[in-house]
């Protein structure tokens, strides 16, 4: 693997892994504000940015990590961006659908959409660099 491989690989896998920890920062401190306030409305946008933005987006960037070679393919990084994108517009669709604001009840399908769309390219990432599919 070139310089250049090698420091896409590393850029991911921080990106993704920095972007988690951001996002699993907002996600306790609204949990901790729901808590203060005992008004839990916000729960599932609250516990979907902890699982997409903190959870999937570390081990993202793990696999990354392990997997080199994907991180420095085209494919993962649309797969980290697109993850990234998703982790962020999903939670807030959530919190809109739940406070009833219809000008951002449709980022909550588009959210949902691009989460999925994340996932599937990591599942082609994942099928593309496993060490079954190089023997």
């Amino acid at each position: 693997m070139d310089a250049i491989s090698k420091r896409r690989v590393v850029v991911i896998s921080v990106f993704l892994m920095r972007i988690s920890i951001l996002l699993a920062l907002i996600g306790m401190a609204m949990g901790v504000a729901m808590g203060i306030k005992h008004d839990f409305a916000l729960a599932p946008a609250h516990a979907h940015l902890n699982l997409l933005g903190f959870v999937a987006l570390f081990l993202f960037g793990l696999y990354y990590q392990a997997a080199p070679e994907a991180a420095a393919s085209v494919l993962g990084r649309v797969q980290a961006w697109t993850a990234v994108v998703g982790a962020v517009i999903f939670p807030i669709g959530i919190a809109a659908e739940v406070l009833g604001e219809p000008t951002l009840k449709p980022l909550v399908v588009a959210g949902s959409m691009i989460v999925f769309a994340g996932t599937a390219l990591f599942a082609a990432v994942v099928f593309r660099h496993s060490p079954a599919h190089r023997a």
